[in-house]
């Protein structure tokens, strides 16, 4: 559910490939929050822009096919792109909608709400939340994964090359207003739109591996229109295309390891009688 005109990555074909493979790599740590949180078989849940599908599709898995998944997107050309891999692997559990969360409407609640990456792009995320809230049971589960750059900057800052991009990406993203703190923010927003005070953890897959490189390094191609378009200069970079390489290189000389975004998850139960 992205800040108009949309979101900030795009919604290229090269993006989509680039987020199916973020979300595999993830796909653990989201597992795992959503099953901490008591999400299971034969609950009924929203998935908050759902993107090409991915949190939806694990979801699917966990409630099984007694349960249901209802996904909310903006995006039309994602949807196609998510009911096809829907239908590829098989789930007959997962319908999506193409709309706004707060106008949205369901004529039966649900028992779990979720998101991943979502919040960090809204201009008003307890707006959204808040409507959210509205469509689950008491006693019902509100969780999300959002991210936070601290700690990924101050870990990346002994590699030039590596820091340099992330400082390029972190910019792009600063000056398009997203909130790159989303993550820990979950604690006052949760309080905020009613909800009690969230169970938290923060997690983030580490390596040296060109798959995991990739990933950072393919957000700053999806961004370069918005980078050019804030003055966000990536000649620091050089050429793109090699720039994967260079890292790579740069990790294996220091013999050392990078993170991928450390993903704070973050849950709670709507109060009963709410």
């Amino acid at each position: 559910m992205p800040t108009p005109p949309g979101y900030a990555l795009g919604y290229t074909s090269s993006e989509h490939d680039r987020l199916i493979r973020q979300a595999t790599r993830i796909a653990p740590y989201t597992e795992r929050l959503f099953r901490e949180a008591g999400i299971g078989p034969g609950q009924r849940v929203l998935d908050l822009g759902s993107g090409v599908g991915d949190v939806a599709m694990l979801v699917a898995r966990i409630v099984g096919p007694s349960g249901e998944v209802v996904g909310i997107e903006r995006d039309a050309h994602s949807i196609t792109k998510a009911k096809a891999r829907v239908a590829e692997a098989g789930l007959r559990n997962i319908s999506f909608t193409q709309a706004d969360v707060s106008q949205f409407v369901s004529d039966q609640p649900f028992d779990a709400a979720v998101g991943r990456f979502i919040l960090m792009f809204l201009p008003d995320p307890a707006s959204v939340l808040r409507s959210l809230t509205r469509l689950v049971r008491p006693g019902g589960v509100i969780a999300f994964q959002e991210p936070t750059w601290i700690p990924l900057l101050a870990f990346g800052a002994r590699l030039p090359l590596w820091s340099k991009l992330l400082s390029a990406i972190h910019e792009t993203f600063l000056r398009s207003g997203m909130n790159l703190e989303m993550g820990p923010d979950l604690y006052r927003l949760f309080q905020e739109v009613g909800l009690p005070a969230p169970a938290m953890h923060m997690e983030t897959p580490m390596g040296r591996d060109a798959n995991l490189i990739g990933l950072i390094c393919d957000i700053i191609r999806s961004l370069q229109p918005l980078a050019q378009q804030h003055g966000v200069s990536l000649d620091a970079l050089g050429n793109l295309d090699t720039l994967s390489d260079r890292i790579q290189a740069e990790v294996t000389a220091s013999n050392t390891v990078v993170s991928f975004v450390p993903i704070v998850g973050a849950w709670a139960h709507k109060p009963m009688g709410k």
